[in-house]
């Protein structure tokens, strides 16, 4: 073979070599895709054995909840003394601290908590506690506070084959119905001495049937329609159409007047839209006594004042022959610009303090970015043609 090898031209030997690397490539990508054999189980589900020896009850009281299926969170509870309740939370020890709610309302703001961490290395001296949720920023959430009535020594966390296991026992009649699950961010864990937490990665909110078992996940917090409103009535008008009717009117001309008038009609849609998310954005800063949208929201206002100033400079815009145009020319298209990159920006902000995901980033910035392709190609066509 080795022989072989020398006898082939240039080109065989380059064909053979680009043949080698990609082959070595291809079988490397899938190497990399297959997980290693030795990598522990970390699901749990309510088919499966509850894997404590030390409960104080029989474990086959507990019912099973699949608590929050993305995260693979499970909570097992049953009514083990009269008036009394024991919970415990099921999830993957993935770095983080976890957390269970209860809520009188749904919602996270006067809630109280239970949360647990297990460091790694800490020998299994993780350590629980109950929180009161005062507001949505870190120094709203209290250490050792809340309204739970958590029978003495009964909170720890544990962790066994890849797997937190919180318990606690609760004295109440019935526990509330409400019930929050938190998933902390990676690496950080509460410390003495204040034990704070830092905002959690991910949540969700859960109403369930203590008698049946049964659950139902409440999609997103009692106001995320309002907010998903506020979100795409701005995105649509002042970050879309706005853009959309400045392109018309600088690239065609050439269809006169047939451009004057989509340009009309394309900058009042987007304006009109864009009150539209302003006002939800004021009505949802009224219910949900959010402390931390003041930029964002003189941001807004600013954009919606520059946006009616752009409104009424159509009534007061002179003939061509004027001599004031060249003024009014250049008041209205820099006003115009302005309103641009602040909206984008005020948008990207938004996103950001609603921590929306990704795909919300992602989805306006490709629009973003087509339209500006198609302005940057129509500009140089402009340019071409000079």
């Amino acid at each position: 073979m080795i022989l072989h090898y020398f006898h082939l031209s240039d080109r065989e030997k380059m064909k053979m070599n680009l043949y080698s690397s990609v082959s070595f490539i291809f079988f490397t990508l899938i190497a990399l895709q297959c997980p290693p054999l030795t990598i522990q189980q970390t699901t749990d589900s309510c088919s499966s054995t509850l894997p404590l020896n030390d409960l104080t009850f029989n474990s086959s009281l507990l019912q099973c909840v699949e608590a929050w299926t993305p995260q693979n969170y499970i909570l097992r509870y049953a009514r083990t003394l009269e008036n009394t309740w024991s919970f415990i939370l099921s999830a993957p020890d993935s770095n983080v601290f976890i957390g269970i709610g209860f809520s009188t309302n749904g919602q996270m703001i006067g809630s109280s908590a239970v949360v647990g961490w297990l460091p790694p290395g800490s020998g299994g001296g993780g350590q629980a506690k109950q929180y009161f949720l005062g507001g949505q920023s870190p120094g709203e959430v209290t250490p050792d506070q809340g309204d739970l009535v958590i029978v003495n020594g009964s909170l720890k966390i544990e962790s066994v084959s890849s797997r937190l296991y919180m318990s606690f026992k609760l004295t109440a009649e019935l526990p509330r119905q409400s019930i929050l699950y938190a998933k902390g961010p990676a690496g950080f864990f509460p410390s003495s001495p204040g034990f704070r937490l830092r905002e959690h990665q991910a949540m969700t909110t859960t109403t369930i049937n203590y008698n049946t078992g049964s659950q139902s996940v409440v999609k997103g917090s009692p106001h995320s329609k309002l907010r998903k409103t506020h979100g795409l009535m701005n995105m649509t008008g002042w970050g879309i159409l706005i853009i959309i009717g400045a392109i018309v009117a600088r690239h065609m001309k050439q269809w006169e007047p047939t451009w004057f008038y989509s340009h009309i009609a394309v900058q009042i849609t987007g304006f009109l839209l864009g009150l539209t998310g302003i006002i939800c954005g004021l009505i949802l800063e009224n219910r949900t006594n959010a402390s931390n949208v003041s930029t964002h929201k003189a941001l807004g206002i600013t954009i919606l004042v520059m946006g009616g100033l752009q409104v009424l400079a159509l009534l007061a815009r002179p003939d061509k022959e004027s001599k004031y145009r060249k003024y009014w020319n250049w008041y209205h298209h820099n006003i115009g610009r302005a309103l641009i990159i602040l909206a984008i920006s005020n948008i990207f902000y938004g996103i950001h303090l609603a921590k929306a995901g990704s795909s919300w980033n992602a989805g306006y910035g490709s629009a973003v970015g087509v339209l500006a392709l198609a302005a940057t190609g129509l500009e140089v066509r402009k340019l071409m043609n000079k």
